[in-house]
């Protein structure tokens, strides 16, 4: 086969070299320019030009050797080399970004968060237990709180450990005796919190695989937390604890004792 197409090729490129020369010496005879009219001929061209206007030579510029498709799968992975560092620049970008304070209490709250500043060492917050609950929504997730509760969140932004929080978008109040339902927010309702800490959640690994293609990718994930200290649910009636005594311990009963039968 390899010597059939090579016949092939030296077959056309011997058409092509006679054709060129037929014209050029049709060309170069003066007789056949007919009187009256001139005819300018463009000066003749080297044969790589002339060989570039050929069938043959588009075929072959058109085939792909493996030095080629080295040179541009090189090329595609500097570009997406390039990509990367520009990703990472943007992400620095980001990571870098001022607020104002004005956005800042827009961003926060949007999550449903009001950051009222840091804890004293002379305020206590923390009471003891009433009976009453709270349904609250950080960002896009729900907790049912009560007083004295610690919940884990998404990382918060725009607060330190030991400020003060007041959570915004109450969806729900109840007690023994009443239950307040909003819609979809109790405006009036508020959840008083305490930033405790910012930790890591455990790892996770996602593995992919694409059988057959030698694609085998491993990375891990730890998702950046916030952990809250609910200190107090305003917005609803809180019963009074009721003070319940306990009875005093029953006497002993005095048991008769066993006579002996002599």
């Amino acid at each position: 086969m390899a010597s059939l197409r090579c016949l092939r090729e030296l077959s056309r490129r011997a058409t092509t070299a006679l054709s060129i020369n037929q014209t050029r010496l049709i060309s170069s005879l003066p007789s056949l320019e007919p009187r009256g009219t001139s005819i300018t001929h463009a000066t003749p061209t080297p044969n790589r030009s002339l060989s570039r206007d050929l069938p043959w030579y588009t075929r072959s510029q058109g085939r792909h050797f493996s030095s080629k498709t080295n040179d541009t799968d090189e090329s595609s992975d500097g570009e997406d080399d390039d990509n990367d560092e520009d990703y990472e620049d943007s992400a620095e970008m980001e990571v870098e970004r001022e607020y104002s304070p004005a956005e800042k209490v827009e961003a926060a709250a949007e999550i449903g968060y009001k950051v009222m500043g840091p804890l004293k060492p002379s305020e206590r917050l923390f009471k003891p237990y009433e009976p009453v609950f709270a349904v609250v929504q950080i960002g896009s997730h729900q907790f049912k709180v009560s007083n004295g509760d610690s919940i884990f969140t998404e990382k918060l932004k725009f607060c330190d450990i030991n400020d003060k929080l007041v959570l915004t978008k109450v969806l729900l109040l109840g007690s023994a005796s009443q239950t307040i339902i909003g819609r979809p927010i109790l405006p009036e309702a508020t959840v008083h919190a305490v930033v405790e800490e910012h930790a890591l959640d455990e790892k996770v690994l996602i593995f992919k695989k694409k059988r057959r293609k030698n694609y085998r990718r491993t990375t891990g994930h730890r998702q950046e937390l916030t952990k809250l200290r609910i200190t107090d649910i305003q917005g609803i009636e809180k019963p009074e604890p009721k003070i319940v005594h306990k009875p005093p311990k029953a006497a002993d009963t005095e048991q008769p004792e066993a006579e002996l039968v002599g």
